[in-house]
């Protein structure tokens, strides 16, 4: 056996274990708390997420809350990483958008939810939520990344005649990608907080959020926890396939290497 595939099957069996220790302690909570209305057992949860997950509604409320949040997580990064570029390269637009950006990340969820309920209708208001979420988080990763490049390979690059579209291959997406990586993971989790939140606020049609908000309403606690786990695991599985699918194409053109740095420019 190699030595990295041994590390991997290290690190799988030190998650597993992990797991196993929280859902022992779940179960332990379970047993002195003693009260299914306040903690249910992690063999009921699963047992009601088999039950949910045999109904046609399931999907489409699953389905719905992930097409939302994906929706406001695309168009958020879209934004931010222009946004970065932009303020990267224009001084006075930086110093417009700063206070719109600590406003962002400074006002509660809440509050945005709240507005967005009068403003928009019920189905865009996880959109522009999670959009919101995303956006500050992405543009300061990547404006961070850009930063990062060194102002003499810049200078190198131009002595040796490589043109805009090379530079920005081999020199910025390079530098910028690990940064974007790193957002993506912060920011998937934030969207699908915020977006949820707002489902639940706003009581959205064919969502998860309407789903917990008549858990608590109906005190279904069995099925609160189950939601809960279905945009866990929903937000774990988007995190996995948007970071892998970036490091793929890092990869595919040899924009960055297998650890993750910048490839060597040719």
């Amino acid at each position: 056996m190699s030595a990295e595939r041994k590390a991997k099957l290290k690190k799988i069996t030190i998650k597993t274990a992990v797991a196993a220790l929280w859902l022992v302690l779940w179960q332990l909570v379970c047993y002195i708390v003693d009260m299914e209305l306040l903690v249910v057992s992690p063999l009921a949860v699963a047992k009601r997420l088999w039950e949910l997950g045999a109904t046609a509604e399931f999907w489409r409320y699953s389905l719905g809350s992930l097409g939302r949040i994906t929706e406001g997580f695309l168009l958020g990064s879209v934004t931010g990483a222009v946004l970065a570029m932009v303020c990267h390269k224009f001084s006075f637009a930086r110093e417009f958008f700063t206070p719109a950006i600590t406003l962002i990340k400074s006002t509660p969820v809440a509050s945005f939810i709240i507005l967005a309920l009068v403003w928009l209708t019920g189905q865009r208001v996880p959109v522009f939520i999670a959009y919101l979420m995303v956006l500050p988080v992405v543009y300061g990763n990547v404006i961070q990344g850009i930063g990062e490049v060194d102002p003499k390979l810049i200078e190198m690059a131009k002595v040796y005649g490589m043109n805009r579209r090379k530079r920005v291959m081999k020199i910025y997406i390079p530098s910028v990608l690990p940064y974007m990586m790193a957002a993506s993971r912060t920011a998937l989790g934030l969207s699908w907080k915020a977006g949820v939140a707002a489902e639940v606020i706003g009581v959205t049609r064919d969502s998860i959020g309407r789903q917990l908000y008549y858990s608590k309403i109906y005190l279904e606690t069995a099925d609160l926890f189950a939601w809960t786990a279905v945009v866990i695991i929903l937000s774990i599985a988007l995190e996995k396939i948007f970071v892998s699918a970036m490091g793929y194409i890092g990869r595919k053109y040899r924009l960055v290497r297998r650890d993750g740095n910048a490839a060597a420019i040719k």
